[in-house]
């Protein structure tokens, strides 16, 4: 049973509103202010629709075909057709958060008031999100731009009772047959109802919010393996010194730096740079290398370009987004609001800042792995060199999935296909921006859990000095997660998989700050 609920009113939503009703299964209600604003504007389409006046999405047709005036006798078959004929999805299905967030989002902009739709149609879309029913989309279909249409048209489908859903039981049946389990009675939709439903940015909307979540706990971990490396390779922490950040007053860059300092505040590995270490040559170092010394300066770009991002998303999720919309003072007016751009573009500044986190993970590992670099550590990290060859490929995968991320970087945003007879001439592509950045955040994770898993073997390799209180907690956590310590070879795939979800859950964090408190 849910404990939560949202309640919807004309204002927007908070980010954590989405979060739980898309990761949480949250119940949605809507306020009394919501349902008021909802009839109020409804009565303002309902006189407009009596006039003989064409008005768009009202009494017209859609995108190029707006110049035919539609008779009040053919207006229901108009915005059932557009539902219809937009569910034109191909390819994968949607993700169930990525839905139920678009839907929600889709919601949040019909209780504004601006949208014209009946009640009725807002209390539907809560009613299915309640019920656990979501609508089957597809991976292909939005260009971004008029909104996400293809997946918003496929989840309007789902409250004609027509299509298929996939129930609270993870069965995917007709949508009809949904329904009528759970009391919900289709739609008949009425003027501009359809359009409504349709024409608006809340799929990439409902990405950006969820990969801003998960990427804020990513960048955490990052700072947590980037300080397990510079402890298993013997590093100085001096470079993580507040006064040396202040002087370079990036936010992000600070955050990180602290929480670098913080994981290994107590640590007996830092500080032997400039000596040898179990009797070999002494090799001084006036400093470590660029992955190691500069991880606070680029983990804190990726913290100030989410910062960015976020804002973004703030407003966003604070708008109306629809066309025609109706203003307070009863017009209805035509718009561009639908237009992804600017969510689009911090969508790919994301993939960005990812794929430059997963790149100095990577290159961290390697140093890690070669002997000649690594400062007394053996080949790979393995248990007897040359019989053994320890994590030689893992980080090979690593590799290859920072690859992939520096291709998934190349923003979508800067493409466009015009569609609609060249009405719709410019488009954004902020859905494809979106479901590549989901694409590198789960590569994100398995770089920096190979990171991990390095890092934690070469830190309990250097027997004789004791890692960090914070370290310790992480090693004990990790080991516990099923992930082996050193030793000779073994299937490693498990391990990295066991890793990867270390750090995806959250594991990782909590595990260090039961030392720090919490990390930013």
């Amino acid at each position: 049973m849910n404990m939560h609920t949202v309640e919807l009113g004309t204002s927007g939503v908070r980010p954590a509103d989405v979060v739980a009703v898309a990761r949480g299964s949250a119940c949605v209600t809507l306020s009394a202010e919501a349902l008021g604003a909802l009839a109020a504007a409804r009565e303002t389409v309902e006189a407009l629709a009596a006039r003989p006046e064409p008005v768009y999405g009202v009494s017209t047709g859609f995108g190029a075909l707006a110049v035919r005036h539609v008779d009040p006798a053919l207006r229901t078959r108009l915005q059932h057709n557009i539902v219809r004929s937009h569910a034109a999805g191909m390819g994968p299905r949607v993700e169930r958060e990525v839905v139920r967030a678009l839907m929600f989002l889709r919601l949040k902009t019909l209780a504004s008031g601006h949208t014209g739709v009946r009640p009725l149609v807002a209390e539907t879309i809560a009613a299915l999100l309640n019920a656990g029913i979501t609508p089957v989309v597809h991976e292909y279909g939005s260009l971004g731009c008029s909104g996400d249409l293809a997946p918003l048209s496929h989840c309007a489908l789902t409250l004609l009772g027509e299509g298929e859903a996939e129930g609270p039981d993870g069965t995917v049946r007709p949508a009809a047959e949904l329904l009528a389990a759970h009391g919900i009675a289709p739609l008949e939709l009425r003027e501009k109802e359809g359009l409504a439903l349709l024409n608006g940015t809340d799929g990439m909307l409902g990405m950006l919010v969820l990969a801003g979540e998960d990427l804020a706990r990513l960048l955490t971990a990052a700072d947590i393996t980037a300080a397990l490396t510079l402890e298993a390779l013997l590093g100085t922490d001096r470079v993580l010194a507040p006064e040396l950040h202040a002087i370079r007053p990036h936010p992000g860059q600070a955050a990180s730096a602290d929480n670098m300092a913080r994981v290994l505040r107590g640590s007996g590995l830092t500080g032997h740079h400039q000596a040898g270490y179990d009797g070999l040559p002494a090799e001084p170092r006036v400093q470590d290398a660029y992955s190691v010394r500069c991880a606070p300066q680029v983990a804190g770009a990726g913290r100030d370009t989410l910062a960015h991002a976020r804002l973004v998303a703030g407003r966003e999720l604070a708008a109306a987004v629809d066309n025609p919309v109706v203003l307070p003072d009863g017009r209805v007016e035509s718009n561009g609001n639908f237009h992804g751009a600017p969510v689009a573009y911090v969508l790919d500044f994301l993939a960005v800042a990812a794929a430059d986190l997963a790149s100095i993970a990577e290159r961290r590992t390697d140093r890690l792995l070669d002997r000649n670099r690594s400062y007394g550590l053996p080949a790979f990290l393995a248990g007897d060199p040359g019989v053994d060859s320890g994590l030689m490929i893992a980080q090979y995968t690593q590799a290859a999935l920072v690859a992939e991320m520096k291709r998934l970087a190349v923003p979508a945003s800067v493409d466009s296909i015009p569609s609609s007879a060249m009405q719709e001439d410019h488009v954004s592509m902020g859905w494809s921006a979106a479901r590549k950045l989901r694409t590198a955040l789960g590569n994100l994770s398995r770089v920096l859990a190979v990171e991990l898993v390095a890092a934690a073997r070469a830190v309990e390799l250097r027997e004789g000095l004791e890692p960090a209180p914070a370290t310790r907690a992480v090693l004990t956590a990790l080991r516990a997660a099923g992930v082996a310590g050193p030793g000779g070879d073994r299937y490693l795939a498990p391990d990295l998989a066991a890793a990867d979800e270390f750090v995806r859950s959250g594991a990782l964090v909590a595990a260090a700050e039961t030392v720090t408190g919490p990390l930013a």
